[in-house]
C-alpha cells in the first residue's frame, strides 16, 4: 500500500507524502493526472465491437473483455486496437475509454470502470505530434479550449494498462517514427505543491518530500479575504516577495500573486558557533527593516448557552459579586456590553469577552424558599503568552439562534530566536542568533548577507539544488532578469557560471569577506548567493512553555500535560533511564515523586488494606479489620492507583507497613 509502483509514473506525485506513521498512505495526484468519473454504456460497445466482427461466434485467437466481461474472439489484437483508437480519436468512442493488448496471452481489454488514473499525452502519429504551432496560436487566441483537443485526438488520456501498448517520448526533441506518445510537460509528474519546487532533480528524494510538507507550512497571504475572515488561526506576511527563481507549474498557477516568502542574501560559512547545525544567524537591521515579519490572527468565541429551568449565559462585564472574580485590571479592554472594544491593547490573562454562567449545581432552597444564586465568571481571556490588539469584533446567532461572540486579535509576529525558516530544498533551519548588521560579516562591495547557513548543511543532504538556485538567483539579480527553475527544463548551471564571469564576478559565487565584529578578512572564500525563503508557522512565541506550579489530573494526581492546560514537562522512561544509570537517586525521586505525585496514604498496619478517617469517631480506622493501627505511607499517588486497579480484578493487595526509619532485615 504504501509503495508507488511504476505504473503510477506521472499519476501519483512521487514526493509529496507526510512523514512519519501515514508516509505514503496519503497520497497526491499528480498535476495533470485525472479519475474516471463517466457512466458509459456498454451495450453500445458490444454494438460497435459486433460489426467490427467481434463475436462468441469469431474464431479468432484473441479473447475480447469488456471490464473483465467477456464479449467475443477477433484474429488481430493489434488491429482491433488500432480500429477502436481511431473511433476514440475520432469522437466515435468516448475518451474515459482504455484499450489494452496483452499479446503474449492474447488477451484484449477494454477498460470503462471509473476511478481509473490517467495522465495525457500529446498524440503522434507518423513521427510528429498533432500539436503543431497552428493549434497553439489558437490556443493563445482562445479560439480553442482543453476540451477540443481532447475531443479531436490531438490530446488523449491513457491509463496504466493503455500505457503498456505506447512508446512515448519524453520531450519534443525525442520523438521519432517508433513514438505514438509525447509527454506535454515532464515536469507534470509532479503534484502541484512539488511541481513549485525549483531544481528537484538536483535534490535528495527525502529533502523534496520535506519541502513540499514545509512549502505547505509557509507563512504568506493564505486567502485574499483574510480580513473578511474569522479563522481559528491565520498568518499573513507584511512584505512576500515574488521568487526570482520560479517554475512553470508556479507561473501557471499564478503564485506570484499569492507570495510566501522572501527573497534572502544568504552566506554559506560557519560564524563564531552561532549557527551550529541547523542553527541559522540572522541580521537584525533586515528583520527592522521588515525581513520575515507576519502578523497572526487568531479568534476567540463564545456562545449565550441556555440551561434546563430557564437559566442562561450573560455577555456582560462581571462584577465582584460573582465566583471567580478576576480582578478590574482584568477587564480593562472590555466596552459596556461585555466585548472588547476594538485596537484595544490586549495582553495574557485580559477578558476579551465578559460572560457570567449560572452555576454548575443548584443550591438547596433557603428558609424562603428561595435560591440564592451565585453566577460564576466564564468569561474568555488571552492564553499564556499572548499579546496585540482587538482587530475586528462581530456579534451573530449561532446554529441554535442564541447570541455568538466572535473576537479576532492581531498579533505582530516578528522573527526571533527559536523561528524556524527554510528554503525549498527542505533546508530547514532556527534562527539560533539575531546579530546587529555591523557585527555580520560582509563583502569587499560591502554587501551584508540576510542569513548565514551552516556549510555542513549541504553535503550529507545533497541538495545542489539550493546552490544552484543560490547562484542563478546571485545571477538574476544582478541582471534584472528571472530564473527558469522548472523541473528537467530549466537554466542550466553552465549559463549562470559563464555569465557571472563576464560579468566581473567568481564563476563559483565565492566572494571575499571581513568579520563584522574584528574587521579582519576571512581566510577563506564565502559561498554568498540569493535564495528564497520562507517562514513557518512554527513560531516559539506559540510554543515556548515552563511551569512551576499549575494543576493536575483528577485520577492520577500527576500534572497536567500541555502548553494549553498549563502542563508539566515529560520526565519519560529515556530521561529516567539516564538518570538511573548515573545513580542519581535523589535527582530521580526529586522528578517522579516530590514534583509529580507524592501522596501521604493511611494504611493498616495489621492487615495492610487502605484506612481512611471516621469522621464521627474522629479517628483512623481500618474498614477490613477495624483495627486503629494505622500508619502514613508517603508513595506516589499514581501507585495507589494502580493498587485500586488490582482490587477491580478480585486481587487484594496487602502493604506491610514497619515504622519510619526501620528497615527489613
Amino acid at each position: 500500500a504504501r509503495d508507488l509502483h511504476g505504473t503510477l509514473y506521472a499519476k501519483i506525485c512521487p514526493s509529496e507524502t507526510p512523514e512519519g506513521q501515514s508516509t505514503s498512505l496519503v497520497k497526491n495526484l499528480a498535476l495533470m493526472a485525472e479519475i474516471t468519473t463517466e457512466d458509459i454504456d456498454k451495450e453500445k460497445i458490444k454494438a460497435q465491437l459486433e460489426e467490427m466482427g467481434v463475436s462468441l461466434k469469431n474464431k479468432g485467437k484473441v479473447g475480447v473483455y469488456i471490464d473483465g466481461e467477456y464479449v467475443g474472439n477477433y484474429e488481430d489484437g493489434y488491429e482491433l486496437f488500432k480500429k477502436l483508437v481511431r473511433l476514440r480519436r475520432d469522437g466515435l468512442l468516448s475518451s474515459s475509454i482504455n484499450f489494452h493488448f496483452r499479446d503474449y496471452i492474447n488477451e484484449f481489454n477494454i477498460n470503462t470502470t471509473k476511478g481509473r488514473i490517467r495522465h495525457p499525452y500529446i498524440v503522434v502519429e507518423n513521427g510528429k505530434p498533432l500539436l503543431n504551432t497552428n493549434i497553439l496560436k489558437r490556443i493563445k487566441e482562445g479560439k480553442m479550449r482543453w476540451e477540443h483537443l481532447v475531443k479531436t485526438g490531438i490530446v488523449e488520456y491513457l491509463d496504466a494498462e493503455e500505457e503498456e501498448n505506447a512508446l512515448i517520448a519524453k520531450s519534443m526533441d525525442e520523438v521519432n517514427e517508433k513514438h505514438t506518445h509525447v509527454e506535454i510537460e515532464p515536469s507534470s509528474i509532479f503534484g502541484a505543491v512539488a511541481g513549485l519546487l525549483p531544481y528537484p532533480e538536483y535534490n535528495s528524494s527525502p529533502r523534496l518530500t520535506m519541502a513540499s510538507s514545509m512549502l505547505k507550512q509557509s507563512l504568506g497571504l493564505y486567502a485574499s479575504n483574510y480580513n473578511l475572515r474569522f479563522d481559528t488561526k491565520g498568518y499573513v506576511m507584511y512584505y512576500p516577495q515574488k521568487p526570482i527563481a520560479s517554475t512553470a507549474v508556479y507561473d501557471a498557477l499564478k503564485l506570484e500573486k499569492r507570495a510566501a516568502g522572501q527573497n534572502f542574501v544568504v552566506a554559506v560559512m560557519s560564524y563564531r558557533g552561532w549557527n551550529m547545525a541547523d542553527a541559522v544567524v540572522i541580521n537584525k537591521s533586515a528583520i527592522d527593516r521588515g525581513l520575515g515579519r507576519a502578523v497572526m490572527f487568531k479568534t476567540y468565541q463564545t456562545e449565550e448557552a441556555q440551561y434546563p429551568g430557564g437559566y442562561t449565559d450573560k455577555i456582560t462585564v462581571p462584577t465582584h459579586k460573582v465566583i471567580g472574580y478576576k480582578g478590574e485590571e482584568a477587564y480593562q479592554a472590555l466596552d459596556e456590553d461585555g466585548v472588547a472594544k476594538v485596537e484595544a491593547e490586549v495582553k495574557e490573562g485580559d477578558v476579551i469577552i465578559g460572560k457570567i454562567s449560572p452555576p454548575r449545581f443548584m443550591e438547596e432552597l433557603s428558609i424562603f424558599g428561595i435560591v440564592d444564586e451565585k453566577m460564576r465568571d466564564t468569561s474568555v481571556q488571552l492564553k499564556e503568552g499572548e499579546h496585540g490588539r482587538v482587530d475586528k469584533v462581530i456579534i451573530t446567532s449561532g446554529s441554535s439562534g442564541n447570541k455568538l461572540i466572535k473576537v479576532r486579535v492581531r498579533m505582530n509576529k516578528i522573527p526571533e530566536i527559536g523561528d524556524k525558516f527554510s528554503s525549498r530544498h527542505g533546508q530547514k533551519g532556527v534562527i539560533g542568533m539575531v546579530l546587529p548588521q555591523e557585527d555580520m560579516p560582509f563583502t569587499k562591495d560591502g554587501i551584508v548577507p540576510d542569513l548565514i547557513i551552516n556549510p555542513h548543511a549541504i553535503p550529507s543532504r545533497m541538495t545542489a539544488g539550493h546552490l544552484l538556485e543560490m547562484l542563478g538567483v546571485k545571477w538574476a539579480s544582478i541582471t534584472g532578469n528571472t530564473v527558469d527553475a522548472t523541473p528537467f527544463s530549466g537554466d542550466r548551471l553552465e549559463k549562470f557560471t559563464k555569465e557571472l564571469k563576464e560579468l566581473g564576478f567568481d564563476e563559483w559565487g565565492e566572494e571575499e569577506m571581513y568579520d563584522g565584529i574584528t574587521g579582519q578578512k576571512i581566510k577563506v572564500k564565502i559561498f554568498v548567493g540569493v535564495i528564497y525563503y520562507e517562514r513557518l508557522h512554527h513560531l516559539v512565541s506559540n510554543k515556548i512553555h515552563s511551569r512551576t506550579r499549575g494543576p493536575v489530573q483528577l485520577l492520577t494526581a500527576q500534572p497536567t500535560e500541555g502548553r494549553s492546560r498549563e502542563g508539566g514537562l515529560r520526565f519519560g522512561e529515556m530521561e529516567r533511564d539516564t538518570l538511573i544509570g548515573h545513580g542519581a537517586v535523589a535527582a530521580i525521586r526529586d522528578r517522579l515523586l516530590e514534583n509529580s505525585d507524592k501522596a501521604n496514604i493511611y494504611v493498616c498496619r495489621d492487615c495492610g488494606a487502605f484506612a481512611y478517617y471516621d469522621y464521627q469517631k474522629e479517628t483512623l480506622i481500618c474498614p477490613v479489620c477495624k483495627s486503629t493501627n494505622i500508619g502514613e505511607v508517603e508513595m506516589p499517588y499514581s501507585f495507589k492507583l494502580l493498587l485500586e486497579e488490582i482490587k477491580s480484578l478480585h486481587i487484594y493487595p496487602r502493604l506491610l507497613v514497619g515504622k519510619k526509619g526501620e528497615e527489613d532485615e
